[in-house]
């Protein structure tokens, strides 16, 4: 069973992506903020994978993801790109700062079952 931590601002988009998630199979931690995502992994580093909005407040998804990949005591789950951020250029400096996917809102099921096996998380 694979551990999701769901990091957005939005609850609607927690309880959504907590609900597909669930059907699949996965176990859902969950954080409103890069900040709080941080302390999550801290506490679970069993996490498999982290599925990040980019514009949030305290700390936005971008920052979380830069500040993950810049500390090795941090455990390295694969981060997904969840957001409605659509420019190639922000596409790539995610994937650049260490993202292994993508995926445009609002999503499917379908999508969010693919882009999690592309990333090789399921």
């Amino acid at each position: 069973m694979k551990t999701i931590l769901l990091v957005d601002d939005s609850r609607a988009v927690r309880l959504t992506a907590r609900r597909m998630l669930t059907e699949i199979g996965c176990i859902v931690l969950e954080a409103e903020d890069g900040q709080q995502a941080l302390q999550v992994l801290r506490e679970h580093p069993e996490t498999d994978a982290v599925l990040l909005d980019w514009n949030m407040p305290v700390m936005d998804g971008i920052s979380m993801l830069k500040a993950l990949k810049a500390d090795a005591a941090m455990p390295q789950p694969h981060v997904v790109m969840c957001t409605t951020e659509n420019d190639m250029s922000r596409i790539l400096e995610a994937i650049a700062a260490g993202a292994v996917e993508y995926i445009m809102k609002p999503f499917t099921d379908e999508i969010l079952r693919e882009k999690l096996q592309d990333a090789g998380v399921l």
